[in-house]
């Protein structure tokens, strides 16, 4: 009863007191100097000759405040006039950031905080800016990065000018990736999956070996995507975190993962509205057959998701969406629901590009299947957020639909955040072949104009290579990309063979997809030959000796029928290149072909067959001319283990010169139950066939026609300072000039 009883007062009592109000009928406002008192009326949302309440006065008391121009605020209505007495926070004349010379950094630090000059100062919003600095330092990799501010007050004019020191410290580096729980897969596999990587000293230009927020999440999904097209449908990757190691200023990046079980498509459905023609969906069917008991696979998912937005483009039904449901059954088998719906009939009325400071908007625009004027087709709209974060140029793609001047219009935001899009690389490779060393700069997005540069340099001790590449994507509106390159090359073989060959030449071209997975480059590619011999030459190189103009028109054809570029499991990729010339001293052509075929021979070990056909030619056109030392054919150095590099075929003055025809077939298969628990070892076994032959400038040399094989086990072990790539073979066919290897090794690494 007493309960009851207090709890009836109190109610009477806030009744009674948000009940009282009065009507102003003046302001009174002292305390403010540069805030006018017509701004703190807008600012307090108050009106002369208005009935006001306690609770109007509260909401007035908290605008007043959230304006961030007052440090107090004094708020009190007494028979009908309204006082308020204000102190106003001090204004900012200057903020400085020292500690730090990086002025591109600066000016993002300083268009990100909210306090800006001659805007008010709060000591919260200071706090809070502070925070978000080091933020930004922790996503650049500086984690034990210090930022201390100063506060230099005038207490006549009521202004602070602020000084905000940065020292960045050392970068926090990745010391060691390591992947636990029930992971099912090997560390090297893993490692090659993920962006991190981890810290080496001779990786001192790369970005990935620090530790970054982004990047972690990149990694997180990354591997979810790999596992889920092995099969792993319900892969986590239940955490990420960092060990610090306080004595190396290093972390320790740990990613657990729990793989789970590996699922199998089963059975498929397609669910279409009544008036949809079935006919138009035939190709889906093909897929569902084609696709069930296979693996699980994320990418096919996606392909009949892709194959759903092809009709809906080419058969015009443009309110469209897909709702795809699955069950499990008997445990490791999935079903699927396709169902189609007819969306909201919705048009584009708008789309603005938003966080764009650097990219011009036709890129962002240019990758927009729906645009302004069009129906506002859901799966569309997906692909076109999907192309704008497949250009890599950006940290995020973001968007809001929101409603158009009309019920039936809407408004697209498209948001993005730049990121840097250059990259640095070096590398170096020791083997037995030779020792390598190379660089490049690459970068992905110059001048904001979506432009591809790639330069490289290779030098191995008898080759020096460099090349210049320039690539437009989706020139002039036409959505193919146009790429235009510069190179040099120079081989000296003066003291071992008595010839030096040096080579610039500039190329255009561009690439396309012509039909379904069939891609398209033609290309025209000038160059200039000097071809130098000395006294120890033979006879038929001194003949070649001379320089040479070439004009030629090359193509090529990509048929890729892939399950995946990366590690494909099944399908296959055929290609065919052609070089043709226009104007050419010797009047040479080229004829590659290559197929290459993938199968899964066991699906419970992830065990992958490879069998791969190799066959090139170069002749001359004109009889009388023959193919230059420089354009000879030779046996690709990965087609043919068991031999040195470039050491089989036709012999001319003890230097191996390559042929008119190369062929080369190849089986290998991974061996994945070989050494299952080393994390950073794979073997696979292989066996080589192959053959060059045919030396049109010299009747007397040999040309060599018996076939070359070989077998042997490969190794692929990731150790600390890089990849190494070791096969032991044993030559099965081969001729007396040949040079055999009985093992071969490669070590490399990007720094």
């Amino acid at each position: 009863m007493n309960k009851i009883l207090i709890q009836a007062i109190i109610l009477s009592f806030l009744f009674l007191t948000n009940s009282i109000s009065e009507i102003i009928k003046k302001v009174e406002i002292s305390g403010n100097k540069r805030i006018s008192d017509q701004t703190v009326l807008i600012l307090g949302n108050i009106s002369i000759n208005t009935d006001f309440d306690n609770t109007q006065l509260n909401n007035s008391l908290k605008k007043l405040y959230e304006s961030n121009f007052f440090s107090d605020v004094k708020i009190n209505l007494n028979n009908n006039i309204l006082k308020i007495n204000l102190v106003e926070n001090p204004i900012i004349e200057d903020i400085e950031f020292t500690g730090i010379k990086n002025k591109t950094f600066i000016e993002e630090i300083s268009e990100t905080i909210v306090l800006k000059n001659r805007m008010s100062f709060t000591q919260n919003q200071l706090q809070q800016d502070i925070n978000l600095i080091n933020n930004i330092l922790k996503t650049s990799g500086f984690y034990f990065a210090k930022v201390e501010p100063s506060i230099i007050k005038n207490a006549d004019l009521n202004s602070v000018r602020l000084k905000i020191n940065i020292d960045r410290g050392k970068k926090a580096r990745i010391k060691e990736i390591v992947f636990i729980g029930d992971k099912k897969i090997k560390d090297k596999k893993l490692l090659e999956v993920i962006a991190s990587e981890e810290h080496k000293f001779w990786k001192f230009v790369s970005n990935k070996v620090y530790l970054n927020q982004s990047l972690i999440e990149l990694d997180k999904r990354l591997l979810e995507n790999y596992y889920r097209n092995l099969g792993y449908h319900k892969v986590k990757v239940l955490n990420s975190f960092a060990e610090l190691n306080i004595t190396e200023s290093s972390f320790k990046l740990v990613f657990n993962v729990d793989a789970g079980k590996k699922y199998f498509f089963n059975d498929f459905s397609l669910t279409l509205p009544d008036d949809y023609n079935k006919n138009d969906f035939k190709k889906i069917e093909k897929i569902f057959s084609k696709l069930k008991n296979e693996r699980y696979s994320l990418d096919n998912i996606n392909l009949i998701l892709e194959e759903i937005d092809k009709i809906a483009s080419l058969r015009l039904y443009d309110f469209i969406d897909a709702n795809v449901t699955e069950s499990i059954q008997d445990g490791n088998k999935i079903n699927f629901d396709f169902k189609i719906l007819d969306s909201e009939k919705y048009y584009v009325e708008r789309v603005n590009i938003l966080g764009n400071f650097q990219t011009i908007e036709e890129v962002i625009r240019n990758r927009l299947i729906v645009d302004e004027g069009d129906p506002l087709n859901e799966l569309l709209f997906n692909k076109s957020m999907d192309n704008i974060k497949s250009l890599g140029i950006f940290k995020k793609v973001k968007s809001n639909i929101k409603d158009g001047s009309d019920p039936n219009l809407k408004i697209i935001d498209v948001i993005v955040e730049e990121k840097p899009t250059g990259e640095i690389s070096l590398a170096a490779g020791v083997g037995t072949g030779g020792t390598t060393i190379g660089g490049g700069i690459v970068e992905k997005n110059f001048l904001g104009k979506g432009i591809n540069l790639k330069t490289n340099l290779e030098i191995s001790e008898e080759t020096i290579k460099g090349q210049f590449v320039y690539s437009k994507p989706n020139f002039n509106y036409s959505d193919n990309t146009l790429f235009t390159s510069v190179k040099s090359t120079s081989t000296d073989n003066l003291t071992d063979f008595g010839y030096k060959v040096s080579n610039v030449g500039m190329s255009i071209g561009t690439r396309f997809e012509q039909y379904e997975n069939l891609f398209f480059r033609p290309e025209l590619d000038l160059s200039l030959e000097d071809l130098e011999t000395n006294s120890s030459a033979s006879s038929g190189l001194k003949k070649q000796e001379g320089n040479y103009e070439d004009f030629y028109f090359n193509y090529g054809l990509d048929y890729d029928l892939r399950n995946s570029a990366y590690r494909p499991s099944s399908g296959n990729k055929t290609s065919f290149f052609q070089s043709l010339p226009i104007v050419s001293t010797n009047k040479e052509i080229s004829n590659t072909f290559v197929y290459t075929h993938y199968k899964t021979l066991n699906k419970g070990s992830e065990m992958v067959g490879k069998a791969s056909l190799y066959l090139k030619s170069i002749n001359s056109l004109d009889s009388s001319s023959d193919v230059r030392i420089s354009k000879r054919a030779n046996i690709p150095y990965s087609r043919l283990r068991g031999f040195e590099k470039g050491k089989v075929g036709p012999v001319d003055n003890l230097d191996f010169v390559g042929g008119n025809y190369v062929t080369a077939l190849n089986f290998s298969t991974s061996l994945p139950t070989i050494l299952s628990t080393v994390e950073n070892v794979d073997f696979s076994y292989f066996i080589d066939i192959a053959n060059v032959w045919g030396v049109d400038y010299d009747d007397t040399i040999d040309d060599s026609s018996k076939i070359r094989s070989s077998t042997g086990l490969g190794l692929d072990w990731l150790t600390p300072v890089g990849p190494l790539s070791f096969s032991l073979t044993k030559p099965i066919t081969k001729k007396s000039t040949d040079k055999t290897e009985t093992f071969r090794f490669n070590l490399g690494t990007t720094f």
